[in-house]
């Protein structure tokens, strides 16, 4: 395996590429008890639409999360037990643009991947099977539908773009799932589950050359070229909808407010605009900065109220939110602020202090083994390397940053999302 060794952040791993296509890389950390293993693959919700084989294909939505909760059968039974029985903690997950399933262990760490690997690499969906899980995922979509933080997200994507498949939530609807079956996760398996389209990445006390064999035990021996997905035509930076209102049980109104950023670049400049996107949601509303201050001072936010930078696939946006009494108030003191550093430009010292400390942050997350897989695993999809978030870091401008705010935090990219507590 080919080591690859990153002295400033005293961080090192081992990488090789099976024959089939697997990415492996391993993060030894020798002087841990714990092991974490995950394999992602490349597909996540927003891929609907495809083309396999130079045939345009369209699944229901929802398939992405369905796939993952049948990929636990196997024809031996569900897979849990056996973990169970290894010391083994595994789960799964799905976003809008990647699947991953991992396990956690402390003892017998070759036994628990070596299953890992083999459950992902065993799709087994039957008819049968496939329509007893509808029940159980239907449920899973009512609870999102009833859960305020879920919704005012998935309105927010709704009224923020206009076409791309992030408008629709990661489980589907319970509507649309009505409409998967055997075929369709073997069609979307095929399509997506291919080594060439999947990483896995090993961190803990563990013999780099003892994952790779076991990877190569136990995965495909050949693979094949994945989908190429379609995500349809670019989204006009204007927003679809600028409002969107609901009511629910909650205590007191919460809002999520969100402004579209130019196309994300893709490759290996995807983790500098992020960096950039946080850096400039800091600069604007972070807790250190006056907005948030006297925001809170007036009891218009409080410590639910946060900032930040989203990206899927191509999209970008920066986003605000939290719980006020006076949502719409907030939103005009945001955009009131971007028009003031606009005019202005930021207080250098501020922006010194907030890049270092996003730096410190990052540095802070590399202590976890969960953390550092998943953005190993996100970064090698994006075709860029996570452990050069430093130079990222020190190649940001405060001009870079106030430049996206003065384009971007305007009312005619923005749409706001809000629930008030039902009335009465």
């Amino acid at each position: 395996m080919k080591a690859y060794s990153f002295p400033q952040l005293q961080e090192q791993y081992l990488e090789e590429i099976l024959p089939n296509g697997l990415r492996i890389r391993v993060i030894p950390k020798p002087e841990f008890a714990k092991t974490y293993s995950i394999i992602a693959v490349n597909y996540g919700s927003v891929d609907t639409h495809f083309q396999l084989d130079g045939v345009p294909c369209v699944t229901p939505d929802g398939v992405a999360h369905y796939l993952e909760h049948k990929l636990f059968d196997m024809p031996d039974g569900n897979v849990m037990q056996q973990f169970s029985s290894m010391g083994g903690s595994p789960n799964a997950f799905t976003g809008y643009t990647m699947t991953a399933y991992y396990v956690e262990a402390t003892e017998r760490w070759e036994d628990n991947l070596r299953l890992l690997l083999r459950y992902v690499s065993t799709p087994y969906f039957t008819e049968e099977s496939v329509e007893k899980e509808r029940g159980i995922i239907a449920q899973e979509i009512r609870m999102y539908e009833d859960s305020a933080d879920s919704r005012i997200y998935e309105n927010l994507f709704r009224a923020l773009y206009d076409h791309h498949p992030v408008r629709v939530p990661i489980a589907g609807t319970v509507e649309s799932i009505q409409a998967i079956t055997a075929e369709t996760l073997h069609q979307c398996y095929r399509a997506f589950y291919t080594p060439s389209n999947m990483m896995l990445c090993v961190a803990g006390p563990v013999d780099a050359e003892r994952v790779a064999a076991i990877a190569r035990e136990t995965t495909p021996a050949a693979g094949s070229p994945a989908a190429r997905p379609d995500y349809g035509p670019p989204e006009a930076l204007t927003g679809h909808r600028q409002r969107v209102e609901e009511r629910m049980e909650v205590a007191m109104p919460t809002f999520t407010v969100a402004f579209k950023c130019e196309a994300e670049p893709g490759g290996r400049d995807t983790m500098a605009r992020e960096i950039l996107g946080d850096m400039a949601a800091e600069l604007l509303a972070g807790e250190s900065t006056p907005l948030y201050h006297r925001l809170y001072e007036e009891g218009l936010i409080d410590s639910s109220f946060s900032v930040g930078y989203e990206s899927v696939k191509g999209l970008g946006m920066l986003s605000a939110s939290g719980d006020s009494r006076d949502p719409d108030a907030v939103v005009r003191a945001i955009l009131d602020e971007a028009d003031r550093i606009a005019r202005e430009g930021a207080d250098p010292a501020l922006f010194s202090r907030l890049l270092r400390s996003g730096y410190g942050r990052r540095i802070r997350e590399l202590d976890s083994f969960e953390n550092i897989c998943y953005r190993m695993c996100q970064s090698c999809f994006a075709g860029e390397e996570y452990y050069q978030f430093p130079a990222c870091c020190r190649a940001l401008s405060q001009e870079q940053a106030e430049a996206m705010l003065r384009e971007a935090v305007v009312p005619e990219r923005s749409a706001v999302s809000l629930i008030y507590p039902k009335k009465g």
